[in-house]
Parts: structure tokens; sequence; C-alpha cells
């Protein structure tokens, strides 16, 4: 991209953020979905070449090679394709106004002069264009999570991995309502996070249709009775694992002219979910920041702040918390606008269908700076013990848990008397414990409860973990519920 368009680029994703999401190029651009709508109509010819009661001749290798090929195609080839829509090219002297027969109709001028002459009639048999384009958008959709978005995911959360792991017994304050309690440590408070993130990476399937106009079956069975179409839609979706192991579609049977568009929305609401995580964790580590807790390092040359020099700013975290936001807006209109469709179709999906990239490319933005961010940030121990030793008041639930198993009567309002609403200190417990009518052995284990040692098992939620990775769509399945619970009890 030149400069100059990269500076009137009317959305950020094209002009200042370009880079950091030109990977989701290839799959949610204009170039992108001509390039999957070519591999659906050429996989779909070959299918049909292949069935035995379908009176098209069998392909020769060669063939095939040379049908595949087609659908890996340049910008410029992209672009005579969309100038036989719009404007015609070659023996198509006007545009058709109709993206898909323009697929149709460059397939046809390519095969014109080969071997597959014969079979030019057969392009786009029986099919409608939705046919098609849920199959498109279903592989963009795959290719895209599998591809950056899953990649960028995995790397930030082997970050707070990384980060939960190195700070694991760095005992902290928690705090709930804003209000000083019981003591955490900062690598569970982490990994919180981190595990909720896996959790959101369901295993996950899209569904896909190949019925024609009305989702009946209508042309294929008036044409080709003996074929078995339904059998026929399950082998043409298998056919696509042959590029992508594992490739997660499901064929609905029952539709209208579209695929309902259920999975889509089930997919976006997960990605959402993923997101909500992601932002609220950025506000966390935002408010750490801001109590110095944790620590930015400071790149040399940046600017903090136009007029104050020594600002380090949390602007990574801030930044992906706005994309964030403008995902889930749009991930959350995709969900609720892509159930409805007015009788058997109409065409106002589209247009929605075509801001997929959008959604996605926001999300990954989001990723990105949080990654960035978190390449910065370091814990200050030192401010975060200090803090956590001018509460200890927090160790009072310690106190009157202790005092209740020993069967200490109104343990609980002794120390809410002792504790609640004043400001107190170490010597304030010491003393209310040396008073206690209790034995010495109780009394000793009470005096060596500190702010710092009294986390419970918080550093130890690494036997609690879970498998962490996306690769091509194969997810890791967390270990069943049973299965946790059983690691995360067995001390």
């Amino acid at each position: 991209m030149d400069i100059w368009n990269s500076l009137t680029a009317l959305s950020p994703l094209d002009g200042r953020y370009r880079s950091k999401v030109q990977e989701l190029y290839p799959y949610f651009s204009e170039y992108g979905l001509i390039r999957y709508r070519l591999m659906v109509e050429i996989e779909y010819l070959i299918a049909l070449s292949d069935h035995p009661h379908i009176p098209l001749r069998p392909f020769t290798e060669n063939e095939r090679l040379d049908l595949r090929a087609l659908w890996n195609i340049s910008p410029n080839t992209a672009q005579l394709i969309k100038d036989i829509e719009t404007r015609g090219y070659g023996p198509y002297t006007t545009g058709t106004n109709h993206d898909v027969k323009a697929i149709e109709l460059y397939l046809r001028m390519k095969l014109a002069d080969t071997s597959l002459s014969d079979v030019l009639e057969w392009i786009h048999i029986c099919l409608t264009s939705e046919d098609v384009n849920n199959f498109a958008y279903a592989l963009m959709l795959h290719g895209a999570i599998a591809g950056p978005m899953g990649e960028s995911l995995n790397l930030m959360v082997e970050r707070i991995d990384q980060l939960a792991k190195q700070y694991a017994n760095v005992a902290m304050l928690a705090r709930t309502h804003g209000q000083a309690a019981t003591p955490t440590t900062l690598g569970k408070e982490l990994n919180v996070f981190d595990k909720r993130q896996i959790e959101q990476l369901l295993q996950y399937h899209l569904s896909v249709k190949l019925n024609g106009a009305s989702g009946n079956y209508n042309a294929f069975e008036v044409a080709f009775p003996r074929v078995g179409w339904i059998q026929f839609s399950e082998k043409f979706a298998r056919r696509f694992d042959k590029f992508d192991d594992g490739l997660p579609f499901e064929v609905n049977y029952v539709t209208t002219q579209i695929e309902s568009h259920d999975t889509y929305a089930e997919l976006f609401d997960i990605l959402r979910r993923i997101n909500s995580i992601g932002l609220d964790f950025c506000q966390d580590i935002w408010r750490y920041v801001s109590d110095n807790w944790l620590v930015q390092k400071p790149k040399e040359g940046e600017v903090g702040s136009s007029t104050m020099p020594h600002k380090v700013n949390p602007i990574d975290f801030e930044n992906a918390e706005g994309n964030f936001g403008i995902a889930n807006a749009l991930l959350e209109f995709f969900s609720r606008k892509l159930l409805i469709s007015r009788l058997q179709r109409d065409l106002s999906d589209s247009t929605v269908e075509r801001n997929f990239g959008v959604a996605f490319a926001y999300s990954l933005l989001g990723y990105k700076s949080l990654q960035a961010g978190l390449r910065k940030v370091s814990a200050n121990q030192v401010a975060i013990d200090e803090y956590l030793e001018t509460h200890p008041e927090v160790i009072t639930e310690a106190y009157q848990t202790i005092l209740r198993r020993e069967n200490y009567p109104n343990a609980y309002d002794a120390l809410k008397s002792l504790a609640r609403g004043k400001k107190i200190a170490r010597e304030d417990l010491e003393n209310f414990v040396h008073a206690l009518p209790v034995s010495n052995e109780v009394k000793e284990e009470m005096l060596a409860i500190t702010p710092a040692n009294y986390i419970g098992l918080s550093a130890r939620w690494r036997e609690c973990d879970v498998p962490k990775n996306i690769v091509k769509g194969q997810k890791q399945q967390a270990a069943p519920a049973t299965e946790r619970l059983f690691l995360c009890s067995s001390y």
C-alpha cells in the first residue's frame, strides 16, 4: 500500500493498523472470497465427475491438477473476475452485476480452449449462489481461526502463562468490591484469565449446505434422480479435509435457500466471550499498573504524553480494550442478525457477511496489543509486599476460622468488633491472640499467620492446569470436569 492510500484509507484497519492485520487479507478480502468461491466451484465440478450416476466423464489426473490450479489466483486475476462482474471482460461485454455468476463465466472462459471444453455446461449446474457462498464463508472463517487468529491467541495465552509461572509465589492483596480481601498470588490471578481463555477455545463446528434454490434439492433430483444427493452433500463437505485435516464442517440438510447460520452465531459468541475475558484482563492489568504493582519498561524514543515528560502510559492495554469493544459490538450484531432471514431468503445477510473480517481484525488487534503490553510489564514485588503488609486485617478471616474450629463462641463477632471499618496494626492482632483463652499451641498457630503466607493453595494452581493450544483448528480439549476436580483436590 503506497503512502497516499495508507493516509486516505477510510478504515483504520486499512490505514493505521494495516501492518498488524494484513495476515487476515487472504481470508476476508474480496480477493479471498473470490478464491474460496473458485475452490468450491472447482471441487464441485470434480465431485460430479467422480460420481457413477452422473453422466459427466471422469477427469484425468492432469485435468484435476489443472482445475485445482485455477483457484490459486493472483490479485490481477481476481480483478479480472471483478471486471466480469462490474463492466464486462473478453467475450462478456457487459457486467453481470452478480459476483457468483462472474466466477462461473471466468471458469468457462478459462476452460474453453482446454481439454475440458466439453464440460462447460456442467460448471455450477444445479447450484444456487448460496451453495457456493456458504462453503466459501465457512472455509474463510475456519482458515482465519486456524491461522492468524489461533496463532495470535496462542501467543497471548503463552505470555500470560509465562508471567503466571514467573510470579506463581508472589503473594499479593486481593480486592473484592475494591476493598482489601483475603490474599492471593499474582501468578494465580493471571492464570485465572489464562485458564478462562483456554476454556473458551472449544471444539466448534460450522454447518454447510448443498441443496439448491429452496433447500429441497429440486434441480438436483429432477436432473439426476439416482445420485442420492444427501449422501453426495455429506461426501462433498468432507472433500475439503484434503486441504485442511479435521475441518469442522457438518451438513445441514434442512434449510431454506441459505444455511441458517446458527453455527456462525455460536462461533461469534465464542469469540465474543474470549474478547470479553481479554477486555476484563486489560482492565485489571491497567489497575495493577496504576497501583505500581506492575511496572512497564519504557521504550527509547517513545513519548508517553505531549506535555508530561515522565509518563509511561499503559496504552497497549487501553488500545486492546477499545479494539475488543469494537469487535464485540460487531460480533454481537452478527449473532443477532444472521439468525433472521425473510421466508426462504433475503439478501440482507450478504453485506453483513462481507464484514466478518472487520470484527476478526479488531479482535486480532486486541490480541496483539495485549501481547505487546504484556511484553513490557514486570512485577514490582517491593510495592506489592509493602501494600500487602499494610493490611494485616485480612488475616482476621484465618483467625475466626481457627477459633470456630476450636469451638470458641462467637469467633466471627469477636474479630468483627476488632477490625471492621478500622485501621488496625499487626500489634493489635497479636494482643488479641495473647488474650484468648485457648491453648498455647493454637496461639502459636495463629501468630504464625501473616498476610504474606495466608495464600491458601493459590501458589499451586499449576496442578490444575489444562492443555493450552489450538493448532490448525484441532483444539485440545480440557480435561473432563471430574478429572480437573481430581487434579485440583489431590494435594
